[in-house]
Formats: structure tokens, C-alpha cells, sequence
């Protein structure tokens, strides 16, 4: 059987497992949810730490955990910090997830994934 073009190789599968783990916890999901409602502009570290009540240690140590699986990115400006999702990283990764399903078995159409993001 012929193997897929979108068939994601060992170190790829890697480094979305450590994405999704990124992810993985309550509050990293919540800042990933606040910054993807706030793209592209993004917020800086004050309006996050408002919005979720978040501690400021606690939230850097989830901001650079995020930054550093490159799910979001980091802009000073001036005495701030200004982070943005990486919608291009969160594209692969939904990508990879949808790959299989949407192209070799069929298990969900493409257009049903379209319908539940509206």
C-alpha cells in the first residue's frame, strides 16, 4: 500500500506530541483561547494576567512554556511584552491531526470541519 504524502515523519509526530502537551494543561489552553480571540493584535502579559487571573510567575512560566513549542510568539514593546498565537503552527498541527481522516479513510468530511468552525 502506497504511503501517503501527508504522512508525518518520526520527529514531526515528536514535535506535535510536545505542542499538544504544551497545550495541555487548563490555563495554557485558556491563553491559547484568549490570544487566538485576540489575533492578530495579541495582548500584552497585563491584559492576559487580567483577564484570567492568572499569578505573573505562573503565567510567565505558561507563556514561555507555549513560546518555546512555538505556539506563540513574543514582541517587546517598550516595557511590555506583547504575545501573539502562531496561527501557522496551530494550522500544521490541526493539519496533521485532520490528515488521515480527511484524506485516506474518509472518517470525517472536510466540509463537516469547516461547518463546526463557523
Amino acid at each position: 500500500m502506497p504511503t501517503v504524502s501527508t504522512k508525518a515523519s518520526a520527529e514531526q509526530v515528536t514535535r506535535y506530541a510536545e505542542m499538544f502537551s504544551a497545550m495541555g494543561t487548563e490555563a495554557r489552553l485558556r491563553i491559547m483561547q484568549l490570544l487566538l480571540s485576540a489575533h492578530p493584535e495579541g495582548m500584552v502579559v497585563g491584559q492576559i494576567q487580567e483577564e484570567l487571573g492568572i499569578p505573573n510567575s505562573t503565567l510567565s512560566h505558561h507563556l514561555d512554556k507555549l513560546r518555546n513549542e512555538g505556539l506563540v510568539q513574543v514582541k517587546r514593546e517598550s516595557t511590555f511584552l506583547r504575545y501573539t498565537a502562531k496561527t501557522d503552527a496551530l494550522q500544521e498541527l490541526l493539519q496533521f491531526l485532520y490528515a488521515e481522516c480527511c484524506t485516506r479513510n474518509k472518517a470525517l468530511k472536510p466540509q463537516d470541519i469547516i461547518h463546526v468552525c463557523k
